[in-house]
């Protein structure tokens, strides 16, 4: 990597990452999702312009639209949000039925309803690991094991990758990386926990929360982890699907939004239904 494009990535990251942790830590849960929210469309703008080089003409507008009501459906009414992203996704259907050629319906409703789903549905995760009990030490294990195994694997696969691991999605990818990946997830998630009780030993600090034995924070640092990176890999298969190399260009030294948060999108729904798992 160039060091021009490596500084600007240092810096973009320590620009970000403290604002990211004190909106989880400090921001209330309107403003937690309202940010969410904000990231999301700036995410499927991105991804319907990857679609538009694929040759799909979906309007942006509707599926932003979309997308902003599902976030506040679930801020309003939680508990309907199955029956939002479905009303949602037929009234996306029925928009691209009547809004253009006939012979572009079935790719510009997919793009639509997909963008819906990918991007909108699955961040929505965030803001409602936030608003669960524990919520801020969840997000901040979320976030923490996948920007740690992001940035080990991104070393060792640099220094160490040998093998590739699905060459067809991303040829840079290394199985070498993907376990430095791994055991950074793990590192991550043991750093945190002793955190945490460092902090609450320090005049009952309870900043950080997590509670039951390590090894279920382990298990779902592997779970998280591995959704992470399976992420990363579907997103970049869409990008060469489209023949294009970043989804934007808002963020110095790393592309665009989606190319930031992909790995969120698979790594986030996975660490939220597995505490609903866990709590039935």
């Amino acid at each position: 990597m160039y060091p021009q494009l490596w500084m600007k990535r240092i810096v973009t990251a320590l620009v970000l990452v403290p604002v990211v942790i004190l909106l989880v830590l400090l921001g209330p849960d309107w403003l937690m999702a309202l940010g969410t929210c904000a990231v999301a469309l700036l995410a499927a703008w991105e991804y319907l312009g990857i679609a538009h080089s694929a040759g799909a003409e979906t309007p942006r507008i509707p599926v932003l639209v979309a997308i902003l009501l599902l976030f506040l459906i679930w801020f309003l009414w939680p508990d309907r949000l199955s029956v939002g992203l479905g009303t949602l996704s037929l009234a996306l259907f029925v928009f691209c039925a009547f809004n253009g050629p006939v012979e572009r319906v079935l790719i510009d409703a997919a793009t639509a309803i997909f963008c819906l789903v990918y991007i909108g549905f699955t961040l929505l995760a965030v803001p409602a690991l936030r608003s669960s009990e524990d919520g801020k030490s969840l997000v901040i294990f979320l976030l923490c094991a996948v920007w740690v195994g992001d940035t080990v694997a991104l070393y060792v696969g640099r220094t160490w990758g040998r093998h590739k691991l699905a060459p067809r999605l991303s040829p840079g990818k290394t199985w070498e990386g993907a376990a430095g990946s791994m055991i950074g997830s793990l590192l991550a998630t043991v750093g945190l926990i002793e955190l945490a009780h460092a902090l609450a030993g320090h005049d009952g600090l309870s900043v950080l929360v997590f509670p039951g034995p390590i090894w279920n924070w382990l298990l779902l640092a592997v779970l998280v982890n591995v959704a992470a990176q399976t992420g990363d890999l579907a997103e970049s298969g869409l990008k060469r699907s489209a023949g294009v190399k970043d989804s934007g260009t808002l963020l110095p030294g790393h592309g665009g939004i989606l190319d930031r948060i992909d790995a969120l999108l698979l790594a986030a729904p996975v660490l939220w239904y597995a505490q609903v798992v866990q709590h039935f």
